[in-house]
Protein backbone atom coordinates (compact mmCIF):
# COMPACT_ATOMS: atom_id res chain seq x y z
CA UNK A 1 0.00 0.00 0.00
CA UNK A 2 1.27 3.45 -0.85
CA UNK A 3 1.29 5.15 2.55
CA UNK A 4 2.43 8.76 2.65
CA UNK A 5 5.24 9.36 5.10
CA UNK A 6 3.36 12.08 6.96
CA UNK A 7 0.71 9.65 8.20
CA UNK A 8 0.75 9.46 12.01
CA UNK A 9 2.23 6.24 13.43
CA UNK A 10 -1.11 5.31 15.02
CA UNK A 11 -2.70 5.26 11.57
CA UNK A 12 0.13 3.13 10.20
CA UNK A 13 -0.39 0.63 13.00
CA UNK A 14 -4.12 0.52 12.38
CA UNK A 15 -3.63 -0.08 8.70
CA UNK A 16 -1.04 -2.75 9.43
CA UNK A 17 -3.59 -4.42 11.69
CA UNK A 18 -6.05 -4.50 8.80
CA UNK A 19 -3.49 -6.17 6.58
CA UNK A 20 -2.73 -8.79 9.23
CA UNK A 21 -6.39 -9.79 8.99
CA UNK A 22 -6.03 -10.53 5.29
CA UNK A 23 -5.12 -13.97 3.99
CA UNK A 24 -3.45 -13.08 0.72
CA UNK A 25 -2.60 -15.13 -2.35
CA UNK A 26 -1.81 -12.70 -5.16
CA UNK A 27 -0.96 -13.73 -8.72
CA UNK A 28 0.93 -11.84 -10.29
CA UNK A 29 -5.09 0.57 -28.79
CA UNK A 30 -8.59 -0.01 -29.49
CA UNK A 31 -11.34 2.44 -30.43
CA UNK A 32 -12.84 3.82 -27.25
CA UNK A 33 -16.52 2.93 -26.85
CA UNK A 34 -18.53 3.94 -23.83
CA UNK A 35 -20.50 1.29 -21.97
CA UNK A 36 -23.90 1.79 -20.46
CA UNK A 37 -23.53 2.76 -16.81
CA UNK A 38 -27.06 2.66 -15.41
CA UNK A 39 -27.95 3.95 -11.99
CA UNK A 40 -28.75 0.76 -10.09
CA UNK A 41 -31.84 0.74 -7.88
CA UNK A 42 -30.92 -0.11 -4.31
CA UNK A 43 -34.07 -2.24 -3.97
CA UNK A 44 -32.56 -4.68 -6.45
CA UNK A 45 -29.46 -5.26 -4.34
CA UNK A 46 -28.94 -7.48 -1.34
CA UNK A 47 -27.55 -5.34 1.47
CA UNK A 48 -25.02 -7.43 3.35
CA UNK A 49 -24.68 -6.85 7.06
CA UNK A 50 -21.90 -7.43 9.55
CA UNK A 51 -21.76 -11.13 10.40
CA UNK A 52 -20.51 -10.28 13.88
CA UNK A 53 -21.20 -6.67 14.96
CA UNK A 54 -18.66 -6.98 17.78
CA UNK A 55 -15.81 -7.31 15.27
CA UNK A 56 -14.23 -4.44 13.33
CA UNK A 57 -15.63 -4.02 9.84
CA UNK A 58 -14.02 -3.19 6.52
CA UNK A 59 -16.49 -1.10 4.49
CA UNK A 60 -16.15 -0.50 0.76
CA UNK A 61 -17.81 2.48 -0.92
CA UNK A 62 -17.73 2.85 -4.69
CA UNK A 63 -19.46 2.26 -8.03
CA UNK A 64 -20.28 -0.67 -10.34
CA UNK A 65 -16.60 -1.55 -10.85
CA UNK A 66 -16.66 -2.60 -7.19
CA UNK A 67 -20.12 -4.21 -7.21
CA UNK A 68 -22.14 -5.58 -10.12
CA UNK A 69 -24.58 -8.34 -10.97
CA UNK A 70 -23.75 -11.29 -13.25
CA UNK A 71 -22.40 -11.58 -15.85
CA UNK A 72 -20.55 -8.45 -14.70
CA UNK A 73 -18.72 -8.63 -11.42
CA UNK A 74 -17.08 -6.00 -9.23
CA UNK A 75 -13.76 -6.49 -7.47
CA UNK A 76 -15.28 -5.93 -4.02
CA UNK A 77 -17.69 -8.81 -4.71
CA UNK A 78 -14.63 -11.08 -4.70
CA UNK A 79 -12.49 -9.64 -1.91
CA UNK A 80 -14.07 -11.15 1.24
CA UNK A 81 -12.25 -14.53 0.93
CA UNK A 82 -8.92 -12.73 1.37
CA UNK A 83 -9.87 -11.81 4.94
CA UNK A 84 -10.38 -13.87 8.07
CA UNK A 85 -14.14 -13.68 8.74
CA UNK A 86 -13.54 -14.63 12.37
CA UNK A 87 -11.62 -11.39 12.88
CA UNK A 88 -13.21 -8.81 10.58
CA UNK A 89 -16.44 -8.21 8.65
CA UNK A 90 -16.18 -7.23 4.98
CA UNK A 91 -19.14 -5.08 3.93
CA UNK A 92 -19.53 -4.00 0.31
CA UNK A 93 -21.64 -0.83 0.06
CA UNK A 94 -20.68 0.04 -3.53
CA UNK A 95 -23.55 0.56 -5.98
CA UNK A 96 -23.64 0.97 -9.72
CA UNK A 97 -23.90 4.34 -11.42
CA UNK A 98 -22.69 6.46 -8.54
CA UNK A 99 -19.92 9.03 -8.38
CA UNK A 100 -18.25 10.56 -5.34
CA UNK A 101 -20.86 13.31 -5.71
CA UNK A 102 -24.08 11.29 -6.09
CA UNK A 103 -23.19 8.77 -3.37
CA UNK A 104 -23.27 11.70 -0.98
CA UNK A 105 -26.07 13.67 -2.65
CA UNK A 106 -28.48 10.70 -2.45
CA UNK A 107 -27.91 10.39 1.30
CA UNK A 108 -26.21 7.04 0.79
CA UNK A 109 -23.00 8.10 2.54
CA UNK A 110 -24.89 9.27 5.64
CA UNK A 111 -26.50 5.82 5.87
CA UNK A 112 -23.16 4.02 5.65
CA UNK A 113 -21.56 6.40 8.11
CA UNK A 114 -24.35 5.71 10.61
CA UNK A 115 -23.55 1.98 10.40
CA UNK A 116 -19.87 2.42 11.09
CA UNK A 117 -18.19 2.53 14.48
CA UNK A 118 -14.84 3.70 15.80
CA UNK A 119 -12.10 1.28 14.80
CA UNK A 120 -13.73 0.28 11.53
CA UNK A 121 -11.99 0.63 8.17
CA UNK A 122 -13.26 2.30 5.02
CA UNK A 123 -12.04 2.10 1.44
CA UNK A 124 -13.42 4.74 -0.95
CA UNK A 125 -13.04 4.29 -4.72
CA UNK A 126 -14.75 6.53 -7.24
CA UNK A 127 -13.85 7.90 -10.65
CA UNK A 128 -15.65 6.07 -13.43
CA UNK A 129 -18.76 8.24 -13.11
CA UNK A 130 -16.97 11.37 -11.92
CA UNK A 131 -15.36 11.97 -15.30
CA UNK A 132 -18.55 12.97 -17.14
CA UNK A 133 -20.31 16.34 -17.41
CA UNK A 134 -21.89 17.70 -14.24
CA UNK A 135 -25.30 18.28 -15.83
CA UNK A 136 -27.86 16.12 -17.67
CA UNK A 137 -25.33 15.11 -20.31
CA UNK A 138 -23.51 13.22 -17.58
CA UNK A 139 -26.63 12.04 -15.73
CA UNK A 140 -25.97 14.69 -13.06
CA UNK A 141 -23.07 12.75 -11.55
CA UNK A 142 -19.86 14.34 -12.87
CA UNK A 143 -17.57 16.31 -10.55
CA UNK A 144 -15.28 19.27 -11.15
CA UNK A 145 -11.74 18.23 -11.99
CA UNK A 146 -9.81 19.79 -9.16
CA UNK A 147 -9.19 19.44 -5.44
CA UNK A 148 -10.25 22.98 -4.56
CA UNK A 149 -13.30 24.85 -3.39
CA UNK A 150 -14.55 25.73 -6.88
CA UNK A 151 -18.25 25.02 -7.50
CA UNK A 152 -20.81 25.00 -10.27
CA UNK A 153 -24.54 25.59 -9.79
CA UNK A 154 -26.77 23.08 -11.59
CA UNK A 155 -30.52 23.32 -12.21
CA UNK A 156 -32.07 19.88 -12.03
CA UNK A 157 -35.19 18.68 -13.91
CA UNK A 158 -37.31 18.76 -10.75
CA UNK A 159 -36.59 22.46 -10.34
CA UNK A 160 -34.10 22.06 -7.52
CA UNK A 161 -30.68 23.64 -7.52
CA UNK A 162 -27.52 21.69 -6.73
CA UNK A 163 -24.09 23.07 -5.92
CA UNK A 164 -21.55 20.73 -7.51
CA UNK A 165 -18.09 20.53 -5.95
CA UNK A 166 -14.74 19.19 -7.06
CA UNK A 167 -13.68 15.54 -7.04
CA UNK A 168 -11.16 16.41 -4.34
CA UNK A 169 -13.79 18.21 -2.26
CA UNK A 170 -15.97 15.10 -2.16
CA UNK A 171 -13.04 12.84 -1.28
CA UNK A 172 -12.15 15.21 1.56
CA UNK A 173 -15.70 15.00 2.89
CA UNK A 174 -15.46 11.21 3.15
CA UNK A 175 -12.14 11.61 4.92
CA UNK A 176 -13.32 14.28 7.35
CA UNK A 177 -16.53 12.46 8.23
CA UNK A 178 -14.77 9.13 8.74
CA UNK A 179 -12.00 10.58 10.85
CA UNK A 180 -14.48 12.40 13.06
CA UNK A 181 -15.97 9.02 13.93
CA UNK A 182 -12.65 7.25 14.50
CA UNK A 183 -12.75 5.28 11.25
CA UNK A 184 -9.53 4.54 9.38
CA UNK A 185 -9.94 5.54 5.73
CA UNK A 186 -8.10 4.48 2.58
CA UNK A 187 -8.53 6.23 -0.77
CA UNK A 188 -8.19 4.00 -3.85
CA UNK A 189 -7.75 5.13 -7.43
CA UNK A 190 -10.18 3.64 -9.98
CA UNK A 191 -9.69 0.20 -11.52
CA UNK A 192 -8.64 0.73 -15.16
CA UNK A 193 -10.61 0.13 -18.33
CA UNK A 194 -9.80 -2.59 -20.83
CA UNK A 195 -7.72 0.03 -22.68
CA UNK A 196 -5.65 0.69 -19.58
CA UNK A 197 -2.66 2.71 -20.80
CA UNK A 198 -2.54 6.10 -19.02
CA UNK A 199 -6.05 5.52 -17.72
CA UNK A 200 -7.42 7.96 -15.12
CA UNK A 201 -4.16 9.93 -15.09
CA UNK A 202 -5.92 13.13 -14.01
CA UNK A 203 -8.03 11.57 -11.25
CA UNK A 204 -5.07 9.57 -9.94
CA UNK A 205 -3.20 12.84 -9.55
CA UNK A 206 -6.14 14.52 -7.83
CA UNK A 207 -6.54 11.60 -5.42
CA UNK A 208 -2.82 11.73 -4.64
CA UNK A 209 -3.02 15.45 -3.88
CA UNK A 210 -5.92 14.88 -1.51
CA UNK A 211 -4.10 12.02 0.22
CA UNK A 212 -1.02 14.18 0.72
CA UNK A 213 -3.02 17.14 2.01
CA UNK A 214 -5.06 15.06 4.44
CA UNK A 215 -2.34 12.53 5.36
CA UNK A 216 -4.38 9.43 4.55
CA UNK A 217 -3.36 6.22 2.86
CA UNK A 218 -3.66 6.08 -0.92
CA UNK A 219 -3.52 2.86 -2.93
CA UNK A 220 -2.99 3.20 -6.66
CA UNK A 221 -5.14 0.35 -7.92
CA UNK A 222 -5.04 1.84 -11.41
CA UNK A 223 -1.28 1.36 -11.57
CA UNK A 224 -1.18 -2.06 -9.90
CA UNK A 225 -3.86 -3.52 -12.18
CA UNK A 226 -2.31 -1.78 -15.18
CA UNK A 227 1.00 -3.54 -14.53
CA UNK A 228 -0.83 -6.85 -14.30
CA UNK A 229 -2.54 -6.13 -17.61
CA UNK A 230 0.83 -5.27 -19.14
CA UNK A 231 2.06 -8.75 -18.21
CA UNK A 232 -1.11 -10.51 -19.38
CA UNK A 233 -1.26 -8.69 -22.71
CA UNK A 234 -4.24 -7.38 -24.68
CA UNK A 235 -5.56 -10.75 -25.87
CA UNK A 236 -5.84 -12.11 -22.32
CA UNK A 237 -7.13 -8.84 -20.89
CA UNK A 238 -9.94 -8.82 -23.46
CA UNK A 239 -11.29 -12.02 -21.88
CA UNK A 240 -11.60 -10.38 -18.45
CA UNK A 241 -14.44 -8.01 -19.38
CA UNK A 242 -18.20 -8.46 -19.75
CA UNK A 243 -18.76 -5.38 -21.90
CA UNK A 244 -16.75 -3.18 -24.24
CA UNK A 245 -14.23 -1.79 -21.76
CA UNK A 246 -15.56 -1.06 -18.27
CA UNK A 247 -17.03 -3.96 -16.31
CA UNK A 248 -15.15 -7.15 -15.55
CA UNK A 249 -16.43 -10.70 -15.40
CA UNK A 250 -15.71 -12.87 -12.37
CA UNK A 251 -12.15 -13.66 -13.48
CA UNK A 252 -11.38 -9.99 -14.06
CA UNK A 253 -12.99 -9.06 -10.75
CA UNK A 254 -10.74 -11.49 -8.92
CA UNK A 255 -7.66 -10.02 -10.58
CA UNK A 256 -8.79 -6.55 -9.51
CA UNK A 257 -9.45 -7.80 -5.98
CA UNK A 258 -5.91 -9.15 -5.94
CA UNK A 259 -4.69 -5.72 -7.06
CA UNK A 260 -6.39 -4.14 -4.05
CA UNK A 261 -4.89 -6.73 -1.70
CA UNK A 262 -1.46 -6.33 -3.31
CA UNK A 263 -1.75 -2.55 -2.87
CA UNK A 264 -2.60 -2.99 0.77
Amino acid sequence: MIIHSAIPISWNKALQALILLAVVSVASAQTVKEDDRPVVEESKQIINQAADPKLPSFFIVGDSTARSDAPMRGWADEIAPYFDSKKINVINRAIGGRSSRTYIQEGRWDKVLSEMKAGDFLLVQFGHNDVGPVDARGKFRGTLRSTGEDTEIINRPDGSVEIVHSYGWYLKKYIQDARAKGIFIIIATPVPHKDWANDFAEHRKLASIVANETQVALIDVTAITGKTYDVLGKEKVDTLFSDQRTHTNITGARINAESVIASL
